[in-house]
Formats: C-alpha cells, structure tokens, sequence
C-alpha cells in the first residue's frame, strides 16, 4: 500500500511540473528561419508559449527576442552552435520577459544585444538587463536589404518594435499581433489600445508585400493576423466606449 501512494504522490508531482514547464522547441518555418518555442508558466494563463526567430545569413545567426528564461536561453545558444551557425546578435522587440528574459546570457558572451530607447530605458526601470547596443534609426537594418527592424507606435507595449525578413516576406510581429485563435488583445498591462489599430496600419503601409506573420503566442499565419489584432483592438475600444 505504501508503495502505491508513493507512486500516485509521484506521478502526481510529474503531471505538474509537465503543466508547469516544456522543454525549448526549435522548428524550421522558412529558408533559414528558425522559430524558437520557449515556454513559462504564468497565473492565471497557466503554461505560456512564447516565439522568437533564429535567422541565418552566410552561417551567422541572428535572434529574434530570447527565450522566456536564461535557461533556455543558454539551451537555444547550444542548439545554435551545434548547427555550426555563429551568433552574430541578438533582438529585444519589447521589454516583457518572453522578449528580453535571457538578454544577461548572451551579453555575458559578448554578442551584440539591440534594443530600443524606449525598451532599454523600461528595462532599466525595471532593473533588469538592457541591451548592449541602442536601436537609434527608424527603421533599422540589422542586416543590409535582409532584416530590418521598424517601430509602428504603441501597440501591446508602448516600445514594441517589429521585425521585417525582406527575403522571406516575414514579419515577425512579436506581441504586438495576435494569433488569429485569440479571442482577445490578452495582457493589457502595458498596452495603448486607442494607439493599436494605427500602429498596424503603418505596418501594412510600411511592408505591403507581407506574407507571413509570426506572432509572440499562437500560431503561424497570413497578414490576416495583422487585421485580426486591429479587429480586437477597435473591438476593445468600442467596448469601453459603450460601458462608460
């Protein structure tokens, strides 16, 4: 008898930490583009997957948002390297953790980490680790006529930026899109609803050839993503409208 309530508290233990935690998931989605899959428990939402890029030019890697954690942070790096790629540098589209949590792990190995004003001064204030290197130009070109990063105004975040794969017409949108399985704008904590709906929109002008959007949470899909997250938007607005 001790034996078996031994082995329920035990399978116990492991049916929550599996919905607790999830092992880094790296995937091929476009010609050199990596999605990273990373994932972290958060209440009320439970386990939380959250999606970054790996993209490769000429051998160098360059990362899209770290890892939720320094943990599988250092594990994405030991998947990079076993590919034979070098990491030329490393994106923080917005300050959240599912963007920046494993910033410290890649500045300790003296790889270029870019951030924005707004994002490095947030993190800042938050104590946390910013990055080495300040994205001053709009847009930016991380690398010429292949990845460039541009700031639309306030949207999930008031800092968030996104990331255009020239090559590939891939945008990663980050957080700053929602999948078109979301009911909802999700975690407001941060956010300038009445800003969104125009933040999107001088995505769609800046970059009209979109044919792939990669969101922070969810699923892969078309441009659609991007006039789904404005309908949320417009619907949250018209919602607090009504209920003043």
């Amino acid at each position: 008898m001790k034996t078996l309530l031994l082995s329920l508290v035990m399978l116990s233990f492991s049916a929550v930490a599996t919905e607790k935690s999830q092992p880094l998931n790296v995937k091929l989605i476009a010609d050199n583009v990596y999605q990273h899959i990373s994932y972290q428990y958060i209440s009320p939402w439970g386990l939380v997957a959250a999606s970054g890029l790996v993209v490769v030019e000429d051998n160098q890697a360059y990362v899209i948002d770290t890892p939720w954690t320094q943990a599988d942070s250092k594990q994405l790096i030991a998947w990079i390297e076993a590919q034979g790629f070098q990491i030329k540098a490393v994106v923080a589209t917005h300050f959240h953790e599912d963007a920046s949590g494993g910033l410290a792990v890649f500045n300790q190995l003296d790889i270029a980490t870019y951030a924005s004003v707004a994002t490095n001064q947030l993190l800042s204030d938050k104590k946390r680790t910013t990055a080495s290197e300040v994205i001053t130009q709009q847009p930016f070109a991380l690398t010429e006529n292949s990845i460039e990063i541009f700031y639309p105004g306030a949207g999930h975040s008031n800092d968030n930026v996104v990331v255009w794969l020239a090559q590939q017409k891939l945008l990663f949108a980050g957080c700053f899109a929602k999948s078109l399985g979301s009911k909802s704008l999700g975690n407001l904590a941060d956010a300038s609803v009445a800003d969104w709906p125009q933040s999107i929109d001088k995505v769609l002008t800046q970059y009209p050839s979109i044919q792939t959007v990669v969101p922070g949470h969810g699923k892969i899909g078309t441009v659609d993503i991007l006039h789904h997250t404005k309908r949320l938007a417009q619907q949250k607005l018209a919602a607090d409208n009504a209920g003043e």
